[in-house]
């Protein structure tokens, strides 16, 4: 299973930005599709989470700004990210949960100009 991110860039403060992941490979069932991401000097943080019914999740900093969704047909999930924050800087990555295990993207890099 290979996951590849896209859509990353600069993009100013109060901005949008929309993310892209796409699974390929061979499995039968998407338990969830997640984004995580990692800022310079911190740890990976979940960002958001979408699971097979289509239930999300948010961080509280991403809460109201970012939306997360997924196309089971092309298995792809996006983040769609508005009012774009310099906090918001980070590698994204996204991350596919099945039967046999996790996999994650290389990541795509996001800045948030202030």
């Amino acid at each position: 299973v290979d996951l590849v991110e896209s859509g990353g860039g600069l993009v100013q403060a109060g901005g949008s930005l929309r993310l892209s992941c796409v699974a390929s490979g061979s499995f039968f069932r998407m338990i969830a599709m997640d984004w995580y991401r990692q800022a310079p000097g911190k740890q990976r943080e979940l960002v958001a989470t979408i699971d097979s019914g289509g239930s999300t999740n948010y961080a509280d900093p991403v809460k109201g700004r970012f939306t997360i969704s997924r196309d089971n047909a092309k298995n792809t999930v996006s983040l769609q990210m508005n009012s774009a924050k310099p906090e918001d800087t980070a590698v994204y990555y996204c991350r596919l949960s099945i039967a046999s295990g996790v996999y994650w993207g290389q990541g795509t890099q996001v800045t948030v100009s202030s």
